[in-house]
């Protein structure tokens, strides 16, 4: 890919880590495209790719998050409190994991995605 600029390489890499399922990776390759600011707004292809990056990894948190809630709830119908302080904590620890996440993506809406599409 020598012959492209920055831009092409990052949603080539997108798509690459899309196809290998490693959605982390892909969020990462499409916050450099929406950070780069060399054109007003992204194309629809670049929209698509924004959103099923931050789509699947946000799923799989929220996968975890209730696979965990439900462990939590069958330790406390054992009496299992040793092992629901630590699911609790394991919980709070995706929580917070799940926010950083959104609140990544509104930082990323506020200063680049909204203000390119006015």
């Amino acid at each position: 890919m020598p012959s492209e600029g920055p831009r092409e390489e990052y949603i080539y890499m997108a798509k690459l880590t899309a196809q290998a399922e490693s959605y982390e990776e892909m969020v990462e390759f499409m916050d450099k495209v929406v950070k780069m600011g060399d054109v007003e707004e992204l194309t629809m292809e670049e929209r698509n790719l924004f959103s099923v990056a931050y789509k699947n990894v946000i799923r799989a948190k929220r996968a975890s998050w209730r696979i965990i809630s439900s462990i939590e709830q069958k330790e406390e119908n054992y009496g299992n409190e040793g092992h629901v302080a630590f699911i609790k904590y394991y919980k709070a620890k995706i929580e917070a994991k799940l926010s950083k996440i959104c609140n990544r993506i509104l930082k990323l809406l506020d200063s680049h995605l909204i203000p390119s599409a006015i």
